[in-house]
């Protein structure tokens, strides 16, 4: 059995904190960046659709990690937006699938510009040092999200 120092523990601990912190802020403003014209729940859904659409509200709702009648809830209100098309599955009748509409897509684009400038202006500044090491934990996040424990 491998044992760690408490140190290390302790280090663990504080960076997961800080991270965290970080990760909340820099969401919350690249969502205030972004605009006020959908819920983060529904951008999230939408953005979930429009990368890996189409899916069923089944899908969706394990994506989201929400239960189902709430993903249904969440498509019904995308879909009066006009944001989604909803469309039977080929492979069983019963079940839907839910993909992004041309107004969704540009929705999408628009959100994710605005996103992009806020983070672009905020790296603009930084020194190439400092770039490198976004860059790389940039890398490290995307693996650590990526893996499935």
């Amino acid at each position: 059995m491998v044992t760690t120092p408490p140190e290390h523990d302790e280090r663990i601990a504080e960076a997961a904190e800080r991270l965290r912190l970080a990760i909340v802020r820099t969401a919350r403003r690249m969502r205030q960046e972004a605009g006020g014209e959908l819920s983060p729940t529904l951008v999230a859904a939408l953005a979930s659709i429009d990368r890996l659409g189409p899916l069923t509200p089944s899908e969706l709702a394990d994506i989201e990690r929400v239960k189902r009648p709430t993903a249904t809830r969440i498509a019904a209100a995308l879909e009066r937006e006009g944001l989604i098309l909803r469309a039977t599955d080929p492979s069983d009748g019963r079940a839907s699938l839910l993909s992004v509409s041309p107004k969704g897509h540009a929705l999408m684009k628009r959100l994710r510009k605005r996103k992009n400038a806020y983070l672009s202006k905020r790296l603009r500044p930084m020194e190439e040092g400092d770039l490198e090491v976004l860059e790389r934990a940039a890398e490290v996040l995307e693996r650590m999200l990526e893996d499935p424990s």
